[in-house]
């Protein structure tokens, strides 16, 4: 089991704290195992076991406490003096109004809570509301690139390329390694898909319409890191001879990004300095499920590897843009925490044509930020004061 350092080292501060921690993720991105890796920690602090109370909610033992009321009196069972209790709760979107209830822990208990989920709308609605300034979140993907070449340790001959490549086919859900055979890995990848559409969408949303909302999913998909617009979607529908209005596309698109598996990224108006919300793009949570859907992008590394460095910019903690030039669009606009800095993704840097395009897309910013080309390459074609970066040797250099 690989330990997620990336994501343990931004909590370990926080263990004993009030603030609540919130870990939120698509679905079997390694959420729970994070939990297992956060208690055995605690535990080594001196921590004993009845001191830590862990529920999964989609383990059917616990299915009652569902119920708010109940949860909450189990959990007030299990807490016998007024030493402090570490609160595990995972899968907590199942708990109906688990915002109150969380709140109501928090607010008159001496414990420290850590809840994940699988639907960004944990962080939305009254929790955000009432815990405002109370609670700590991380996103938490699939296996980097470098986690997964740490799954590959043990392999005496490991090549990176060839890694890389796989990588790129299938992506890094945890479980997806545990078999080398095609089939076996797409039934993975189908039954992981179907439980997020079913779950996280179908039910949660009450859709009606699973053939409208699957054709939609299938459009974002099909244009992984293209500018996608409701009317663009709406369009692609009625020349399949499918009417519907904008206003249920768009609905169908907040569902789909809400249950994580694609992330909208919004455009940055690099001279005007505002976030553009129109015309967004989106990226998967995990390459893999494009072995589900015949999709252009398929064949094209150039828009797996930009997805594979949008993923690893949010593995890192960065805020990431779309950036806006008078000219035309900077694939990242990235800001670390007030500062910022480009990025250009491409698959090889083969002509002097491809060259001044990547390059030239930083002449109309006069800015002295970072501004990076990443490639498959392995020669330096750094000039001008942007360098440009190997994506393996990138990914790896943290």
């Amino acid at each position: 089991m690989i330990k997620r350092e990336k994501y343990l080292k931004k909590l370990r501060e926080s263990y004993d704290s009030e603030l609540i921690k919130i870990i939120v993720g698509v679905r079997r991105s390694g959420k729970s195992v994070l939990m297992t890796q956060i208690i055995d920690e605690i535990k080594e602090k001196g921590i004993k076991d009845d001191h830590i109370i862990y529920i999964n909610f989609e383990d059917y033992d616990y299915s009652d406490y569902t119920d708010p009321k109940k949860f909450h009196t189990y959990v007030k069972s299990k807490i016998m003096d007024n030493e402090k209790y570490y609160l595990f709760f995972d899968e907590i979107q199942n708990v109906l109004e688990f915002e109150k209830v969380i709140n109501s822990f928090r607010a008159t208990l001496n414990v420290s809570i850590f809840i994940t989920g699988s639907n960004s709308k944990v962080l939305s609605g009254e929790l955000s509301t009432h815990l405002a300034g109370r609670y700590i979140s991380i996103k938490m993907l699939p296996f980097t690139f470098s986690e997964y070449l740490e799954l590959q340790k043990n392999n005496n001959d490991i090549d990176k390329d060839k890694m890389f490549l796989e990588y790129i086919s299938w992506g890094g859900m945890p479980q997806i390694y545990n078999s080398t055979g095609l089939q076996e890995r797409k039934m993975y990848l189908r039954d992981l898909y179907n439980t997020v559409v079913l779950k996280d969408i179908i039910e949660r949303n009450k859709i009606k319409d699973v053939n409208l909302l699957n054709r939609v999913l299938q459009f974002i998909m099909e244009n992984i890191g293209g500018v996608i617009s409701a009317n663009s979607i709406t369009k692609f529908l009625k020349s399949d001879n499918i009417n519907t209005s904008i206003d249920t596309v768009l609905n169908y698109v907040e569902y789909i990004n809400n249950s994580m598996i694609i992330d909208k990224v919004n455009r940055y108006n690099i001279r005007g300095k505002s976030v553009m919300t129109l015309l967004e793009k989106y990226y998967l949570a995990d390459l893999g499920f494009l072995h589900l859907k015949s999709s252009p992008i398929e064949n094209k590394t150039g828009g797996r590897l930009e997805n594979i460095v949008y993923n690893e910019l949010v593995s890192r903690g960065y805020e990431v843009y779309i950036g806006k030039t008078d000219n035309g669009e900077i694939d990242f606009m990235v800001d670390n925490f007030g500062e910022r800095f480009y990025i250009q993704v491409c698959e090889y840097l083969s002509s002097d044509e491809v060259i001044e395009r990547e390059f030239g897309a930083y002449k109309s910013i006069n800015d002295n930020y970072p501004k990076y080309v990443i490639s498959m390459d392995k020669i330096d074609y750094s000039r001008n004061g942007i360098i440009h970066k190997n994506i393996i040797d990138w990914l790896l250099d943290e």
